[in-house]
């Protein structure tokens, strides 16, 4: 008889917490009588009515199996999911989202999977009820993330993790992470499944464009180097543009034609030069400041109250 674990990342989602409750529970002790079951409730600061409502659930079924981690302010949905999987004693952890988006019935055929022997099982988005810009938006940034990972088109937060896959994201130790990045960064075998996402009936999501851009510029400076290479790249360019100007200059220096009329072109790669110059400094600024938030050794949540 093994235990597992199911995780939430809780943050205003009052109203729909009895209902996801009740869905898991029956889902998971129907289809597997054999298992044991524990569901882990991270709040994540929420300011509406969850955290009562978590209690509720706790006193009226009497479950000794729920597990309530409340932080003391909102640290974000990484921090919620890192301390799931912290508090987690499961032989296989799933991580699945608190808004009724993720069908819990979805965790029969990955725990089945997870019993054929994957360490790893996927459940990604083949459909879901948003619109088109987010769609679009959501697949151009993961083959961005993940160009050199099998990872599929839409993005996936809908995970199971066996014993030896969340040792393995335990250890690591960086504060701005990717964890869908890690989880195809440690191997081990993937199984991925198809769902359908469904419509949030229940309260709105806490995500924008705006908010979901400034989350991408953070993923995707701390996977990849690109854009560091790019610029050596353009200052390459650039340098190369410049001395064939300068031998233009010279040539036409030494047969007495200095193109002293040349104000325009002069100013237009004035600007062009300064205004890379300081979009470089600000990628640079991006990464020097990641390591300066890295090596402050913050913890990434503090808890306030575990029940």
């Amino acid at each position: 008889m093994s235990l597992i674990s199911i995780c939430y990342a809780v943050y205003q989602n009052e109203g729909a917490l009895a209902i996801l409750y009740n869905r898991t529970v029956e889902a998971l002790e129907t289809n597997f009588p054999h298992h044991e079951f524990e569901f882990v409730f991270v709040n994540d600061g929420s300011k509406d009515n969850s955290l009562n409502e978590l209690l509720e659930i706790k006193k009226n079924t009497g479950d000794e199996r729920i597990r309530i981690i409340s932080f003391s302010r909102n640290f974000g949905q990484l921090a919620a999911i890192l301390a799931g999987w912290e508090y987690a004693n499961g032989d296989a952890v799933i991580n699945m989202a608190a808004d009724l988006q993720d069908p819990p019935e979805q965790c029969i055929p990955m725990i089945k999977e997870w019993e054929s022997g994957n360490e790893i099982v996927i459940s990604y988005r083949q459909s879901h009820s948003t619109s088109r810009i987010n769609k679009i938006t959501s697949w151009f940034a993961y083959k961005l993330l993940l160009p050199k990972r099998k990872a599929p088109p839409g993005g996936f937060d809908f995970v199971l993790l066996g014993k030896p896959a969340i040792k393995a994201i335990k250890a690591f130790k960086e504060k701005n992470r990717v964890y869908h990045y890690d989880i195809l960064w440690i191997g081990f075998s993937v199984k991925f499944i198809p769902y359908d996402k469904l419509q949030r009936t229940i309260g709105k999501s806490q995500h924008n464009l705006i908010s979901r851009f400034g989350d991408f510029i953070l993923a995707y400076i701390n996977t990849s180097y690109i854009p560091l290479r790019l610029m050596s790249l353009m200052g390459l360019l650039f340098a190369v543009a410049g001395f064939i100007y300068s031998i233009r200059i010279v040539n036409a220096y030494l047969q007495g034609g200095t193109p002293f009329n040349g104000w325009a072109p002069i100013m237009i790669m004035l600007l062009i030069i300064g205004g890379l110059i300081m979009v470089m400094l600000g990628v640079l600024g991006e990464y020097i400041w990641r390591i300066f938030d890295e090596v402050k050794h913050r913890p990434n949540y503090i808890v306030d109250k575990v029940l």
